[in-house]
């Protein structure tokens, strides 16, 4: 890289090298020297037959196949990126939108930092990279001049002058390099590898696959697309014919391409055949290198066409970087795993905690195998896509989707996989939805940022092509927290995969397997896609085998199988929560372990047990059976919360059941408060005639005095109370313990359901 640029302005040197630091290009002027500094537009070059675009010119200044160039990065005056024109071609959704794809270069601090990266490397110095972007035309900054080192230091024996035409524009290249794998090349004499505009494009392709380390897992193969027959959206062949005779391990070949591959109309297949004079020089007709189906960039007002100066950031924009967040040490209490877990019943009751991760996921098999082939797929091929994951709570959604993370990031290790980024942003631990644009930010950049300049960068990253991107994987588990009024964080997030740069991969966690199609606008649920996987919930057999797992290795043979069946059975018959399951089990196996004499006692602090089980336990012969699990059960049905909301008055009762009906109904936690009040009588028109009194007996003096006395002993919020019937209410305490509470209720019970 050659030596920073000293800015014009010395005020500016601060945000100017901030930015420069996140872009990483390389410093590079504004070529006015060679584009002028009209505003032409830019036209077509083709060949001598008319039928083959070879480049682009505007004005005096031409570019075509085979020529090195350097392309505007991101906007930001002084930063460019280097690239070798591959391809020219109008845009199928727009013909006005002239695109050229480029193979691009990489400077050394893009490579995956590790053992392998290699130190020796120039600071004018670039490695070539199996990486392709399409770029707008306008987009181009000029040409850029690769050497040789033995030629670098022939033709500037003292560097490059400064000031001069060529300062900025000189690089060497001595390897290729998988940036992803920090895997190298052996060293070339570039002038030997490249012919200028003569190059064989496909010949360097062949080259850096077989000679660097790219990916060992081969994507599922794409459906063909569908020939056009319209004219008018010319498309080229995309590879040559030859190709289609070569093994099969040449089949992935063009999987780090970001155009398509399109079947060739008439006028394709007769320049494949009719070639002249003008092709020789450049090569077959078909030798540049084939696209996939490109997708309109979505990161723009779709209404409106980008102008070309969207890769120009204002100047007076600044992005305020905040520092990192520290935390102050506190005093850690270490227990002992020999001291604590020294008893059967002990180990039993870490195994059976919803916080211990057991060695593997029994029982979501198929979840697994779809969750990850789904996931490794467009990590390997470089795309944007989404899933939506939905099913009841307790379900095992965002365990699987960690361990299929886990088994990724393995491979990354390994080597047998391309890098990626991972991010989880949980709608329970954000205060305000926007504040997923600086955990995204900070996951990609390493930055914290205000959510509003958060979203403005990642707007201008997902837009913009660069040679660096790595795919980066979005947990948004808890979704229906983080839907807002205007929708616009939902939008955000579901828009930036369809992105031609984007290569965001969304994975939405939910409770309601059609919260899009309630909650969400149409644009919105659109853009989600039809990649959607379901959890059911737990059956008895596969809670058992859960259970079973988790205490496998457990020495004792404590826990009774028909303990574990009933257990099993219950929890199954009600919700399929895994998660209740172990909890009852635990508690059951805490009974056992701390009863005197059959009896029960409440255990202690871990440092006030009796280590030696004294008092009952496994002394006292202590087993689970049906009639502890039973016992566990009751306590779990029978706690301070669940007392206090058996013994509310009947309109508090009915306004719960009517939440509760209300949230089912529309998928998300908060609604208004009159559209409960009117679920309220809807329900009430089936109920009791005493249920029937409260609600119709008036709002102020039934359901209104209802809220507020739930609103004062914390079991439901409301938020911007206007009225008596206006503000958002929310259920501040879980489901299913109102469910447990309400469900034998003589007046309310059948409300509730099952």
């Amino acid at each position: 890289m050659p030596p920073p640029l000293q800015p014009a302005k010395k005020r500016n040197s601060t945000a100017l090298s901030k930015a420069r630091d996140r872009l990483r290009g390389v410093l590079r002027e504004d070529s006015d020297d060679e584009l002028g500094d009209e505003d032409l537009p830019w036209e077509w070059i083709r060949s001598a037959n008319g039928k083959r675009i070879i480049g682009a010119k505007m004005g005096t200044f031409d570019v075509q196949i085979g020529d090195c160039i350097l392309i505007k990065g991101e906007g930001l005056k002084g930063e460019a990126y280097v690239g070798m024109a591959c391809e020219f071609y109008p845009d199928n959704e727009d013909e006005e939108n002239m695109l050229c794809n480029v193979q691009w270069f990489s400077t050394e601090s893009e490579i995956r930092p590790g053992a392998k990266k290699r130190t020796d490397f120039l600071p004018n110095e670039l490695y070539l990279i199996s990486s392709y972007d399409e770029i707008p035309l306008p987009s181009i900054n000029g040409r850029a001049i690769i050497l040789s080192e033995k030629e670098y230091k022939k033709r500037y024996p003292g560097g490059v002058p400064k000031k001069s035409k060529e300062d900025g524009k000189v690089f060497i290249c001595r390897r290729g390099c998988n940036p992803r794998t920090a895997t190298y090349t052996d060293e070339f004499i570039w002038e030997e590898f490249w012919h200028g505009r003569d190059t064989d494009i496909f010949k360097i392709k062949d080259f850096m696959k077989q000679n660097t380390k790219a990916t060992r897992r081969k994507p599922a193969p794409a459906p063909a697309p569908k020939a056009d027959n319209n004219k008018k959206k010319r498309k080229r062949k995309a590879i040559d014919d030859e190709e289609n005779d070569e093994d099969e391990e040449d089949d992935d070949r063009d999987q780090n391409y970001t155009g398509d591959t399109t079947e060739p109309d008439d006028d394709t297949e007769d320049d494949a055949v009719d070639g002249d004079e003008d092709d020789a020089v450049h090569g077959e007709v078909p030798r540049t290198p084939s696209r996939r189906k490109r997708q309109k960039s979505t990161a723009a007002t779709p209404s409106r066409k980008t102008p070309a100066k969207a890769f120009t950031t204002p100047s007076h924009r600044r992005v305020t970087v905040k520092k990192p967040l520290l935390f102050t040490p506190l005093s850690t209490r270490h227990l002992s795993p020999t001291r604590h877990l020294s008893t059967p019943y002990a180990l039993a009751r870490h195994r059976l905690h919803v916080s211990t991760l057991p060695p593997q996921l029994p029982c979501r098999e198929e979840e697994f195998t779809e969750v990850y082939t789904h996931l490794s797929a467009a990590i390997t091929e470089g795309t944007g896509s989404c899933i939506y994951i939905s099913g009841t709570p307790g379900t095992g959604k965002t365990a699987t989707v960690r361990e299929v993370i886990s088994q990724l990031q393995g491979l990354v290790a390994a080597e047998e996989l391309d890098d990626f980024t991972f991010v989880e942003i949980n709608g329970m631990k954000v205060t305000d939805p926007h504040q997923s644009y600086s955990l995204l930010w900070e996951a990609i950049k390493g930055e914290r940022v205000s959510p509003s300049q958060a979203l403005g960068l990642l707007e201008a990253e997902f837009s913009t092509p660069s040679p660096r991107r790595v795919p980066c994987v979005v947990l948004m588990d808890e979704l229906d927290q983080l839907v807002t009024r205007g929708q616009g964080v939902m939008y955000n997030f579901f828009n930036w995969p369809g992105g031609r740069y984007s290569r965001l991969i969304v994975l939405a966690v939910a409770n309601t397997m059609d919260l899009p199609e309630r909650t969400l606008s149409n644009k919105i649920s659109s853009r989600l896609g039809l990649t959607r996987i379901t959890f059911p919930g737990y059956t008895h057999s596969q809670l058992q085998t859960i259970i079973a797992s988790r205490l496998e290795g457990v020495f004792g043979d404590f826990f009774d199988a028909d303990a574990i069946q009933f257990a099993s059975r219950k929890v199954a018959a009600v919700s399929g929560d895994a998660r209740r399951a172990l909890d009852i089990c635990r508690r059951a196996v805490e009974i056992v372990e701390y009863s005197q004499d059959g009896g029960g006692g409440a255990p202690g602090t871990p440092s006030r047990r009796a280590v030696d089980g004294s008092g009952g336990g496994i002394k006292a012969g202590g087993r689970v059976t049906i009639p502890i699990i039973k016992k566990a059960i009751q306590e779990s049905t029978s706690s301070p919360l669940q007392m206090f909301l058996k013994l509310l008055p009947c309109s508090s009762k009915v306004f719960l059941a009517a939440l509760l009906a209300r949230v089912r109904r529309s998928g998300v936690a908060e609604n208004l408060l009159a559209e409960v009040y009117e679920e309220a009588e809807r329900m009430a028109a089936l109920a009791d005639e005493s249920v029937r009194d409260i609600v119709a007996g008036g709002r102020k003096s039934g359901l209104g005095a209802a809220v507020a006395a739930l609103v004062d002993a914390g079991v439901v919020s409301v938020e911007g109370k206007r009225g008596d019937r206006g503000g958002r209410v929310r259920c501040l305490v879980g489901e299913e313990d109102v469910k447990m509470a309400l469900r034998g209720d003589k007046e309310v019970g059948a409300m509730v359901g099952e």
